[in-house]
């Protein structure tokens, strides 16, 4: 048969058989049709896939001021605390109104404050006047001293002199103190050496001797030993007969220890435990 012989009728497609796995021309059954024809929901599906929701500003920005307050919260409880210096008795490393760092971390599981430590402590009790434990009276100040971010009131800032069982005695021949007998050469940090008597309390009293320091307590004095109403200046003397004064700091009211001087900037600087702290020897054993 010829193509002059076909029927006219007839069209034309192709001479050759086709694939039956071939889909280029499209789909050859209604099955492959419903497989392959795009429906809305693919549509819809391509045109938002990928994309996500924003949330409001305004909610991002409440977000992440809870997010910053929870930190701030547990960085307090934790580990750092900023504090200010109160008072002209840490001079001349810590002057009046410096913006001190207090870290927690070195008391954590059993730790305690050590000789020669720079620590924060809670009022033992009559140490502060109305005016100096009162804190931030601005009601945003208050706000941020409640979560760590500005320093509060009520506290007060020394140097751990005697721990558990220590004996500190006033003076040396040579105006020292001594701690379980052993003198303390504390130049490099208390304020003008040379121009006191003794490096004893802000009374001038040099004969004085506190302890055994009792369990869970701690004995503290400034270094500007003649401007510290401290532990020695809280000390009970020969000649009162009715004294109620305690000298010693109850270790669990201490918040922790200044390890960073962080304003003024220019004066920013870490702070160390003296060296001769490291020749004073155990307390004699008691009982």
């Amino acid at each position: 048969m010829t193509p002059d012989d076909r029927d006219p009728s007839v069209p034309v497609v192709n001479d050759e058989p086709a694939s039956r796995s071939s889909h280029v021309g499209g789909p050859t059954t209604p099955e492959d049709a419903d497989i392959d024809a795009p429906t809305a929901d693919t549509d819809a599906h391509r045109d938002t896939g990928g994309k996500k929701k924003h949330m409001p500003l305004w909610q991002e920005t409440i977000l992440l001021l809870a997010i910053a307050l929870v930190l701030a919260v547990v960085i307090k409880a934790l580990f750092v605390q900023a504090f200010y210096i109160p008072s002209e008795s840490m001079e001349p490393g810590l002057i009046k109104n410096d913006r001190i760092l207090v870290e927690k971390v070195s008391y954590w599981g059993g730790g305690s404050p050590q000789r020669g430590d720079v620590v924060v402590f809670e009022d033992p009790g009559g140490w502060l006047n109305a005016a100096e434990s009162a804190g931030p009276t601005n009601p945003l100040a208050k706000a941020m001293a409640k979560v760590g971010l500005y320093p509060q009131g009520g506290h007060l800032v020394k140097r751990v002199i005697g721990v558990e069982g220590d004996v500190i005695h006033c003076c040396d021949d040579k105006g020292r103190i001594e701690v379980n007998g052993q003198p303390l050469n504390e130049d490099d940090y208390v304020n003008h050496p040379d121009q006191v008597k003794c490096r004893g309390p802000m009374t001038g009293n040099c004969e004085w001797t506190a302890g055994p320091v009792p369990a869970g307590h701690i004995f503290v004095m400034g270094d500007n030993r003649n401007r510290s109403a401290d532990s020695s200046a809280h000390l009970c003397t020969d000649d009162e007969t009715d004294c109620n004064q305690n000298p010693y700091v109850p270790v669990d009211l201490v918040v922790g220890k200044v390890f960073v001087l962080l304003w003024p900037a220019d004066r920013f600087g870490f702070l160390h435990r003296p060296d001769t702290f490291d020749d004073v020897p155990d307390p004699e054993p008691t009982g």
